[in-house]
């Protein structure tokens, strides 16, 4: 069962995601025209987005895969475009019916879209797990809680992205409160590359599993880690 603190965000998350920046996050995942900062975020996502998939196997055919806050779906589809069967969980109901919207039509079938949590029971078990930008919001013992409840899921692998602490994402949220608190978004909540190493290492819940790569993507207004827990051959 998700700790309170984890709920309370959970919340303000899925309405802020679904009222306040849907029409935002539409544009910012299309091909529209957005803002010089828009645009920096547009482009680090990006690079994340084709970082994580380089780190999932080319061929994915036969492999069931959790594209875990999925929003409008673009890494879903690259996903299923390999091969894997995917199932794509938001907590946004206006980005899931965009998403189903705009499902290419060459892809009948492939990708099941839902709206709830990514720790929903009843969503069965998957060789990959990716959770690009996804728990950022939350506190790290919520996000280490998150992380392992895919450990629990994943056969194979587990991608995930977390807010670094760096000097620059500290004064680009000391600006952001600077804004009106209705177009204020969750905050971030950054945890240092060590420190969340050692919290993985030093937890019996990710016992047969291992960091593999650890990336940063920094683009303008958008700074983000990616990190790959991946099951030891001998566990799997």
């Amino acid at each position: 069962m998700p700790n309170p603190s984890y709920q309370e965000r959970r919340d303000q998350v899925e309405s802020y995601f679904d009222r306040t920046a849907a029409e935002a996050w539409k544009r910012l995942t299309s091909d529209a025209p957005v803002s010089g900062i828009r645009a920096t975020v547009r482009a680090g996502r990006e690079r994340m987005r084709a970082m994580l998939l380089d780190w999932l196997p080319a061929d994915l055919s036969g492999k069931r895969l959790l594209d875990a806050g999925c929003g409008t779906g673009l890494l879903s589809v690259e996903a299923a475009r390999r091969g894997a069967e995917v199932y794509a969980v938001d907590l946004s109901p206006t980005l899931i019916a965009h998403a189903r919207e705009h499902v290419p039509s060459d892809l009948p079938g492939r990708i099941e879209f839902a709206v709830g949590d990514m720790l929903a029971p009843g969503q069965g078990d998957f060789d990959h797990i990716v959770a690009m930008d996804s728990i950022i919001h939350y506190e790290p013992d919520d996000a280490l809680d998150v992380i392992a409840g895919f450990a629990e899921r994943a056969r194979v692998s587990v991608l995930f992205t977390f807010a670094p602490r760096t000097p620059a994402l500290a004064v680009m949220h000391a600006v952001g409160q600077w804004f009106p608190r209705s177009d204020r978004s969750p905050a971030i909540v950054p945890i240092a590359e060590k420190a969340m190493r050692a919290r993985i290492q030093g937890a019996a819940r990710f016992d047969g599993w291992e960091i593999g790569h650890c990336e940063r993507v920094a683009q303008g207004f958008y700074t983000s880690q990616a990190l790959e827990l991946r099951r030891r051959k001998e566990d799997t």
